[in-house]
C-alpha cells in the first residue's frame, strides 16, 4: 500500500479524462502536503488508468490524463 493510494483511488473515480488539481487540493485528499516523493510514486498511477501529464511548480498544479485503452 502506497501513501498515495487515497489520491489514486480519488482520481480513478473521476469521470473526467483530463483535469488539473492544485497542490493544496491534493494535500486535502491525502491528508498531508504534497512532497518530492510524489515524483517517485507517480509511477503507480498508470495501474489506475491515469498518468501525470504535467507538473507546474510555478502554478502549483498537477495535470492528469486518462490513459488510452490499448
Amino acid at each position: 500500500m502506497s501513501k498515495y493510494d487515497p489520491l489514486w483511488h480519488w482520481i480513478q473515480e473521476r469521470e473526467t479524462p483530463d483535469f488539473v488539481l492544485e497542490f493544496d487540493e491534493i494535500g486535502k485528499i491525502l491528508g498531508f502536503p504534497l512532497d518530492h516523493s510524489f515524483l517517485t510514486f507517480k509511477k503507480e498511477l498508470p495501474a489506475y488508468g491515469f498518468q501525470v501529464q504535467k507538473i507546474s511548480m510555478k502554478n502549483k498544479t498537477v495535470a492528469f490524463k486518462k490513459e488510452e485503452a490499448k
